[in-house]
């Protein structure tokens, strides 16, 4: 069921009608004293307590709930996928969370049926979705900010200080900057280095990913020069698709390639049969890195962060 008015108030109506009413005002119970006020999109938000039951209806959330040691009850698939991302399964055990639909179309019932404490939202949900969760748990939305390689962190900080740990935030943060000296130390002394583009292949083509992504953002950090802002221009996350007669703007020292799911590996698959795929100087050197584009385009949090340093570190430091 997609998040309308009209269906959560039918769905709260038939839950409550079941006996949900005391879950969803047991939250009411704690003492104030121990509440805290959080800055978020939507106005000030209080929460109570540790929470325990909580569900996040975004990628970034899911991370960050995992990071401060939290396995949601709920959480949305992620994109080009049917289940959470792949570099998430080592860090869930035997209770994994429930599906509850994807990021742009809540399965509301699904959320409601976890009895959440606390529910964890994307920066991109509506006003209206927004008011329909808050009925069920306080729900917590980052503010939107302008596309930057380091959002992540303040996202993270957010839904740790919602969660009540701030501080195995801060530590899973200060590790990911620990591990990216390391790593840029460690690629000067190898004097690997040079150009690199972040590419998307999907099934009608190559996208150019932004300079301003977290994947994009690691790259520079540990020392290579990400390229491609020209061929991106107002569009913000990625540029237009590019046709295989334009690969040759791709063509630096490093190219990262990734793809979403089995269609997009496909297509590059079919690329690399290419006499114009084949003739970028990347290619040649053998310095194309295929890379898991649910991780590289769409994740964010410390422990995306951390998965993708495993690639860089494995491509380059082989």
């Amino acid at each position: 069921m997609l998040v309308t008015t009209q269906s959560i108030s039918a769905v709260i109506a038939t839950y409550l009608r079941q006996g949900v009413a005391a879950v969803l005002l047991s939250t009411l119970v704690v003492g104030a004293a121990q509440a805290r006020t959080l800055d978020t999109a939507f106005g000030d938000v209080e929460v109570e307590g540790t929470p325990e039951r909580v569900v996040t209806l975004y990628e970034g959330a899911l991370d960050a709930a995992l990071a401060a040691g939290i396995t949601p009850l709920g959480a949305v698939t992620t994109r080009g996928g049917d289940n959470v991302a792949e570099y998430v399964e080592a860090h869930l055990g035997d209770d994994r969370p429930a599906i509850m639909g994807v990021v742009r179309e809540i399965n509301i019932e699904a959320v409601l049926a976890q009895q959440p404490e606390l529910i964890l939202a994307p920066a991109q949900l509506s006003e209206e979705q927004y008011q329909l969760l808050s009925l069920i748990a306080p729900t917590v939305v980052p503010h939107t900010q302008p596309l930057a390689a380091d959002n992540w962190e303040a996202e993270a900080r957010l839904y740790g200080e919602a969660l009540n740990r701030k501080e195995a935030i801060e530590e899973a943060i200060a590790a990911v900057d620990q591990r990216t000296m390391e790593l840029a130390d460690a690629l000067a002394d190898a004097e690997v280095g040079g150009t690199a583009f972040l590419v998307r292949w999907m099934p009608g083509g190559p996208m150019v990913m932004s300079e301003n992504l977290i994947a994009t953002g690691l790259l520079e950090r540990v020392g290579l020069e990400v390229q491609g802002a020209d061929l991106i221009g107002e569009r913000g996350v990625h540029s237009d698709v590019l046709s295989l007669e334009n690969l040759s703007q791709v063509d630096g020292d490093w190219l990262f390639l990734a793809t979403l799911n089995e269609d997009g590996q496909e297509a590059l698959e079919a690329a690399k049969q290419s006499a114009a795929f084949n003739r970028l100087d990347v290619v040649q050197q053998e310095q194309v890195v295929p890379v898991n584009g649910q991780l590289w385009s769409s994740a964010n949090g410390p422990l995306a962060a951390q998965a993708i340093l495993d690639d860089i570190e494995a491509a380059l430091l082989p």
